[in-house]
Parts: structure tokens; C-alpha cells; sequence
């Protein structure tokens, strides 16, 4: 079967129309965007291109069921939905994984953790939603004070192309569990599991309005979005520079964002860590999704005495990858589009003076009708070439030699970005130390997760954005602290 008749099979809306006040409408600008394939470069289907009008709509529907059944809703109640939402994504994992992967670009085993994920989101929020408590707060004598949390009101999530179920577990399901009602703009390069899980929280009987979503152009539908004085709370994921406009338009708002940008994340390799345990992290968390990934691994260091084992090592592991279409699970899909293959191939450039260590084969002509480009590893790369520097958001890595704990220190901190960090080594006080001095939002030890586990809050420091997203500290990002003090006398 190929992968238009796959698609016909499992989407089962219309991707034609947005989801405005629980219903599938037609665009009022009655305009289209054509979605491709980035395996084969072929349209997959339209979607809607939402125009101001829509985007007025779906704001003034989340206001409207803040006022009515949605706002309503105990923390019980939002518990026990989201409870529902979860089992329908459960029921349609398959599908789900197909469609993401067939629109993304991503390997099929990939699409189908992400889709899992977004049931497990599902799972631990709807567990927690009913565990939010405030606190009583001493005072003076006469008084009763507590805190609570409230929600912000109409929340606006703009999301990228690259980790639609998974973004949408953390910063759409985590808005809801606090009673937020949402509008989406998921990305206009890969959006179709954004509208299935639309279509699953319709079936599940979540309030009308409760969660809107509107395609289109991030540069119309959501500059309008983030623009809107009726949305209270933005989260954006996605480039710094798009990450600088969004705070820009919510300043003019007074209205607070969280913004989940890039990375140039390090692993950071010593002589007495296990090699073998960690060649697999250093290689996935760099490649996974075609180096597509804030927190990939792009940055490897390696300390001096064990340079060359461990680069022989990823040399070996990397003739060995396979790269081709994504529903035929491949090691690396495509990129996202022509363009990123365009910007992708200018940092390749770049790097033609480097050390060239390995370069993974395109499989068959087939891969040259789709957006693929080679994986490539270089080596002993200056700490400030722009390799090493800039993100680069494709399947490439450097490897980095230093000397000594501080050396390594230096290097990792040595980059505008502070998302993600991984620490390779069995002397625990070395561990200590490294993960306290690393400027990252997570810090990883003998292992890393590439943005971590569901329960894990996550977001970064400088130009990786701020705020936090994930576990239980994404539910004070979506809330506002009330205190209130009571004098009994």
C-alpha cells in the first residue's frame, strides 16, 4: 500500500476545515495550502489557511466556554476527560503514528513513541489534575490567608513541524488540565495529527470551545494569534527569531509566554565512562528525527585520552545507518522540507575544510524525490566554528577533544544556547560538580533523554527560551497564584 492510500485509510476528518467551538468549519477566507510528503516531495492533502476572521473566532469561542460549561468543569471533571481523551488516542495509536509519520518525515517507530507519549501525557495529567493545591500562609493575628491556582484564561499555542503529538501532550494537555481553553496553530508543514487529536476530543465530549485549532502561515494565522488581546498566556516552540516576535507581540499585551527555542546541546564524554553504553545515546539523540530536535545531540565532547576510540567507534556506527522513507522505518527519514535541505546544506558547506569522519548512504533513487540529506559526523572541530556553534537542525554532529573537567565546562557553556546537557563518566563527585556548573534546563547522567520522560519539566536558559513545560511544574506555568486573606477578627 502506498502512502496516499495510507493516508485515505486513517484520516478520518477533513483537513480542509479548522475546529472552532467544537465543530469542523470551512475557512472563512475559503483559502487552501497544500500539505506534502517530505519522503516523496508529493501533496498529501489541503488544509485550511485561516484568516483573521477565523482566528477572531476561535479566541471568542475559548472565551465563551471560560463563561459556560467549560470554565464550569470541577478539577474532577477536567480529570475524568482528560481520562477519555487518552483511552480514544490509545484506541488510535496506529493511526496516529501513520499519519505523523507520513507528514513529518519521521521513521514509523519514531511517529508511534511520539504517539504513545501523547497518551502517557494524557495519563499523567489527568492524574493530576484534581492533586493541584494551594497553600495557607501565616500572617497576623485575625487572618486567614491561602493561595490557589487559577487558570490563565484563553491560552495560545503555536507549535513546529517537528514533534506535533508530543508538543501537544506537553503544552496543550497541560493548559487543559488547569482549565485553560486553547487555541492551537500547529505548524503549516505538518499538521494533520494536530486536527486528529481535534476530532478525538470531540469524540470524547470536551465542552465546545475548550480547545480551537486554525492552520495556516506562522507569518499570518499565528502573527495574528499571538498578536490577539483576547489570548492571556502564549507558548510558542519553535526558531529564535520567530521566539523574539512572539515576545515582542505579547509585551504589547502585557501578556506572559513561554518559549521553547533552540539548542546546541552537548554529551560530554570522559575516560572512565563505559564507551559501549554510550555510543547509542551519543549517535539517537542526535539523529533522531533527522537531528530535527531542540535537544538534540549535536555537540559531542570527548576528553583527549579516549579522542580516537570513541570516534572510530561512532565512525562504524555510522556507515551502518540506513536512510529512507519514513513509513518504512529507516534509521533517519527526510527533512521537513526543500528549504530545510537548503539551510541544512549551507552549515554542510560550511564545514568543507573539516575532518570529514563518516557520511551515512542515501538509500536508492527513491530518497532523491523526497527532502533527504546524508547524515554526517566531522571531527576534532574548533569549540567556535559555527558547527559548533549555531544550531544546525539536521543529521550533523561534531566532536569536540578537551583536556580536563574545566576545559569541558567551558566548551559546553560556550554557546548562546542552554537547553539540554549529557555527562558521561562513573566518578560520582565529577558528576556533581559537572551537572551543577552546566548552564542547561536539563542535565543528563549516563544517559540522555532528548528532552526526558513525560513527569520531567523542561525549557532552557538563554536563547533556548524560558519557562517550563512537562511534569507537574507545567501546571504553575499554566496557572496564576491568587492569595487571599480573610480577617475573622
Amino acid at each position: 500500500m502506498n502512502n496516499q492510500d495510507l493516508f485515505e485509510k486513517n484520516v478520518w476528518f477533513d483537513t480542509k476545515k479548522c475546529f472552532i467551538d467544537g465543530e469542523w468549519i470551512t475557512p472563512q477566507s475559503n483559502s487552501f495550502l497544500p500539505l506534502l510528503n517530505p519522503s516523496n516531495g508529493q501533496e498529501i492533502c489541503k488544509i485550511a489557511k485561516c484568516n483573521e476572521d477565523d482566528v477572531n473566532s476561535a479566541v471568542e469561542s475559548a472565551r465563551n466556554s471560560l463563561n459556560n460549561e467549560w470554565g464550569k468543569f470541577s478539577a474532577l471533571d477536567r480529570s475524568r476527560i482528560l481520562k477519555r481523551i487518552g483511552n480514544l488516542v490509545e484506541n488510535k495509536i496506529n493511526a496516529l503514528s501513520l499519519m505523523e509519520s507520513i507528514d513529518v518525515g519521521k521513521p514509523l517507530s519514531q511517529s508511534k513513541a511520539d504517539a504513545l507519549a501523547l497518551a502517557r501525557y494524557l495519563e499523567f495529567y489527568s492524574g493530576a489534575a484534581d492533586k493541584v493545591h494551594g497553600d495557607t500562609i501565616p500572617y497576623q493575628n485575625g487572618y486567614t490567608v491561602y493561595s490557589l491556582r487559577e487558570p490563565h484564561g484563553v491560552t495560545a499555542h503555536i507549535i513546529p513541524w517537528n514533534y506535533p503529538m508530543q508538543i501537544i501532550g506537553r503544552s496543550v494537555v497541560g493548559a487543559l488540565t488547569m482549565g485553560n481553553a486553547v487555541v492551537l496553530k500547529p505548524s503549516e508543514d505538518a499538521c494533520l495529527t494536530a486536527l486528529a487529536f481535534a476530532d478525538i476530543c470531540r469524540e470524547a465530549n470536551l465542552p465546545k470551545g475548550a480547545l480551537n485549532v486554525v492552520t495556516g502561515y506562522g507569518k499570518e494565522t499565528g502573527e495574528l494569534l499571538s498578536n490577539h488581546p483576547g489570548v492571556n498566556h502564549i507558548s510558542f516552540t519553535g526558531s529564535v527569531p520567530v521566539g523574539k516576535k512572539i515576545q515582542k507581540n505579547a509585551a504589547d499585551n502585557i501578556v506572559p509566554v513561554t518559549l521553547e527555542l533552540g539548542g546546541k546541546s552537548p554529551q560530554i564524554i570522559f575516560s572512565d565512562a563505559n564507551i559501549d553504553e554510550a555510543i547509542p545515546f551519543l549517535l539517537k539523540a542526535g539523529l533522531q528525527n533527522a537531528g530535527q530536535t531542540c535537544s538534540a545531540s549535536s555537540r559531542i565532547l570527548i576528553q583527549k585520552s579516549i579522542y580516537f576510540e570513541v570516534e572510530k567507534a561512532l565512525e562504524k556506527n555510522y556507515k551502518k545507518l540506513t536512510v529512507g522513507p519514513a513509513i518504512e522505518d529507516f534509521d533517519v527519514g527526510p527533512l521537513i522540507s526543500n528549504k530545510q535541505i537548503d539551510i541544512v546544506k549551507k552549515y554542510l558547506n560550511s564545514g568543507s575544510n573539516l575532518k570529514k569522519i563518516a557520511e551515512a548512504k542515501l538509500n536508492d533513487k527513491q530518497v532523491y524525490e523526497g527532502f533527504f540529506i546524508s547524515p554526517t559526523l566531522f571531527g576534532e572541530v574548533d569549540p567556535n566554528h559555527v558547527l559548533a556553534q549555531e544550531e544546525i537542525f539536521g543529521p550533523v554532529q561534531v566532536l569536540i577533544p578537551f583536556d580536563n573537567e574545566d576545559e569541558a565546562i567551558k566548551i559546553a557553556n560556550d554557546t548562546k544556547f542552554g537547553l539540554v546537557a549529557g555527562i558521561w563518566t562513573n566518578d560520582g563527585s565529577r558528576q556533581l560538580r559537572m551537572a551543577k556548573k552546566l548552564r542547561a534546563g536539563q542535565v543528563f547522567i549516563n544517559n540522555y533523554g532528548a528532552g526526558g520522560g513525560v513527569e520531567l519539566p523542561f525549557g532552557g536558559t538563554g536563547h533556548s527560551g524560558f519557562g517550563r513545560e512537562k511534569g507537574l511544574e507545567a501546571l504553575n506555568s499554566f496557572s496564576t497564584l491568587k492569595t487571599i486573606a480573610i480577617n475573622h477578627g
